[in-house]
């Protein structure tokens, strides 16, 4: 018998029932009562009977104050605990946590909100119910993504949307998507989060929710007007407010008013953007919702200096500034640092636009940082749980065919021994089968892995050059740039530095050319286009292209390189390697050397080799000059940078052409190169 028809019976037999249900009518009315004047209710213990209704109405009291009386709330939901493990009410427990779980992770403790949740999460397990769970696994995923551990909420998020679809929970399905969308906005791929959200918007049609529906709206609206689709987004958002303010729903009409402030900001309709603002704020006034209404403040701040309102905008940056170091949002102390910088830089205030300007470099030097990290581990988390996934299938499969097997031999038992041989041989087939399919899942799972593993070393590779070798030659023109502006540096002393500055400006150009050709063969984007050219003429261009470097060293370039020598191969390409190892034979090869350029003809190949005077190489050197997996560099002669990069790209672009490239080289006797590249026909037509 269901549990609502054995309540109706029991209240039709007991009188004593009937009115302690009727007294806790009028308890809940009048909490609805006190909720709208924002008072905790009082309750005289000494008529209210402590039992699993009273738990459940401190509990349903405690999650309508969420965002009005956070100090009540969380003295409702202690009174429910308590009562809760005194009547060993495990639905009451995990409800109770659960809001107290919410009432530290608004308040900015993490650490005391996560391990709550996990105890909620916990608790709801041991009764089975599946919308309990869900709830506190949207809950607990929202305060990861809160604090900014989108890892920890994407593998949360996923697991709940398993769980709504065995429950066949559609609406609690509907709020998984539309959330996992939000975690890729955040990382700005919004195509991905679009994806989401339309599945949100199509779990909503078949609910027929109309509340469901313009929450989801709210959100495409202001995912569309980050893509710029800004028809789109006002459209959308029209008709969330309408549903909204027909709900009667303050948070949600303070939100999607704070969205439609966003548009008009975009659009750079300042008076519009701020009307809407004002709305907002007013709304937010009436609610404890410190998160969100942390970007309005900084949007307030946005429209009414571009509005030229200086002194009301500084006022609305600073108390975002503030309340988000309170709450450690690092995303709403990058938007108040930029506009505190741009505020002060306006008043010609310098000192204190210089320090929002160094802080706003600083947090989103760390936010991209970050995010660059949330995304390989969001990346991570759902390899690893289509791993789990994909492994429980083919081992559930297997424990499925073990079962039928057992059955199919106890039942074969009573026949004939025949059949007994029978369905045991074909037991044996389908366990090879499976055990085959589970091997093969195996190898996919480790492909996987590889490939993570070499997106984080090629993620590591470039990030080490970025920082080494392009940020400090940078930095430091921009340093002078600085101190000549400035005044502290005089015309006449900036000449001195023109030479250091020439320098760094020709390394930070060769050292981006090989980055981009490198990082196109990287991520599959680089074509080889394999053409008739003339190889003496390609080697006599970057002669000239590198004369200067080799004038200031006094090192001669010599190319032997017999003329209408021609080869089959990209002329791009070969080009860049022989760019690459003529600059690294200057690099090290000291003043008054001599590099040589030449070639011969070896079967279908054409072999060059270029030869140095320099310094050399060890054994143990010229090894991880060609090592795939690290970069290796060093200082020259002169103390010229470089990269790493140059002979493992030629490398690989030499092999891509059909050739191979190889090196010789003695320390104090010089190096020379060897590459070979296919043979063309003397008899057709070439460009360059």
């Amino acid at each position: 018998m269901p549990s609502e028809i054995k309540n109706k019976v029991y209240f039709l037999t007991n009188k004593k029932l009937f009115f302690k249900l009727v007294f806790t009518c009028i308890l809940l009315f009048s909490c609805t009562i006190n909720a709208s004047e924002g008072k905790t209710p009082k309750v005289s213990n000494d008529i209210v009977p402590k039992d699993t209704i009273y738990v459940n109405t401190l509990n349903n009291r405690a999650k309508r104050l969420r965002f009005y009386n956070s100090d009540s709330l969380l003295s409702l939901a202690n009174e429910a605990l308590k009562l809760s493990e005194q009547l060993e009410y495990s639905y009451g427990i995990s409800n109770a946590l659960l809001h107290t779980a919410n009432y530290y992770s608004d308040a900015g403790n993490s650490k005391k909100a996560n391990k709550l949740y996990n105890q909620a999460l916990e608790e709801s397990k041991k009764i089975n119910d599946s919308h309990l769970q869900l709830s506190i696994m949207n809950n607990f995923a929202q305060s990861y993504y809160y604090f900014g551990d989108y890892a920890n909420s994407l593998a949360i998020y996923l697991e709940g949307v398993e769980l709504a679809e065995k429950s066949n929970n559609n609406r609690m399905l509907s709020v998984m998507n539309e959330n996992i969308a939000n975690l890729y906005s955040a990382q700005k791929n919004y195509d991905q989060a679009l994806l989401f959200l339309e599945k949100s918007l199509k779990l909503n049609l078949t609910l027929k929710n109309d509340f469901n529906s313009a929450k989801t709206l709210c959100n495409y609206a202001y995912l569309q007007s980050e893509i710029g689709n800004i028809n789109n987004a006002m459209f959308n958002i029209n008709k969330s407010i309408s549903i909204f303010e027909e709900y009667n729903n303050i948070r949600w009409i303070a939100k999607s008013y704070r969205v439609k402030g966003d548009i008009y900001l975009k659009q750079k309709k300042y008076e519009w953007a701020i009307r809407w603002y004002d709305q907002s704020f007013h709304l937010y006034d009436q609610i404890k919702n410190n998160r969100d209404k942390l970007t309005l403040l900084s949007g307030l701040a946005y429209a009414h200096f571009g509005n030229n309102n200086t002194d009301t905008a500084e006022l609305y940056a600073l108390t975002a500034y503030n309340n988000a170091k309170e709450l450690n949002s690092i995303k709403n102390l990058e938007s108040a640092a930029d506009i505190l910088y741009k505020i002060n830089k306006h008043k010609k205030d310098f000192e204190k636009s210089l320090f929002f300007h160094e802080l706003y470099e600083k947090v989103t030097d760390s936010l991209s940082r970050n995010e660059n990290k949330r995304s390989l581990l969001m990346l991570q988390t759902k390899i690893e749980r289509d791993k789990q996934k994909e492994t429980k299938e083919v081992v559930d499969k297997l424990e499925n065919a073990k079962l039928r097997s057992a059955i199919y031999i106890g039942s074969s038992i009573l026949i004939i021994w025949a059949i007994i041989t029978f369905m045991m041989s074909r037991s044996r087939k389908a366990h090879k089968k499976l055990n085959t399919e589970l091997q093969l899942k195996q190898v996919v799972l480790e492909n996987r892995e590889e490939e993570l593993q070499e997106i984080n070393e090629t993620k590591d590779k470039l990030f080490s050059i970025i920082a080494h070798d392009l940020r400090g030659p940078i930095g430091a023109l921009l340093d002078v740039l600085k101190m000549m502006k400035s005044g502290d540096l005089a015309i006449t002393e900036f000449r001195d530095f023109v030479p250091k500055l020439i320098k760094d400006v020709d390394h930070i150009s060769f050292t981006l050319n090989n980055l981009l050709s490198w990082g196109q063969t990287q991520m599959n984007g680089a074509t080889t286009n394999t053409t008739l050219a003339e190889l003496n003429t390609l080697a006599e261009n970057n002669i000239n292209l590198l004369a200067e470097t080799a004038k200031k060293k006094n090192i001669t370039l010599i190319n032997e390189i017999p003329e209408n020598t021609i080869i089959f191969s990209d002329p791009n390409q070969i080009d860049i390697v022989i760019r690459n190892i003529i600059s690294n034979a200057l690099k090290f090869t000291p003043k008054g050397g001599k590099i040589t350029i030449d070639a011969q003809e070896k079967y279908q190949f054409i072999e060059v080799t270029i030869k140095d005077t320099g310094i050399g190489m060890s054994e143990e050197d010229l090894s991880k000059v060609f090592a795939s997996n690290q970069s290796h560099t060093t200082f020259g002669t002169d103390n010229e940078k470089g990269t790493g990069l140059g002979i493992s790209l030629s490398k690989e672009m030499v092999e891509n052409n059909g050739g191979n490239l190889w090196a010789k080289s003695k320390l104090g006797k010089g190096t020379i190169f060897y590459f070979t590249v296919p043979k063309g026909e003397d008899n057709y037509q070439y460009t360059l």
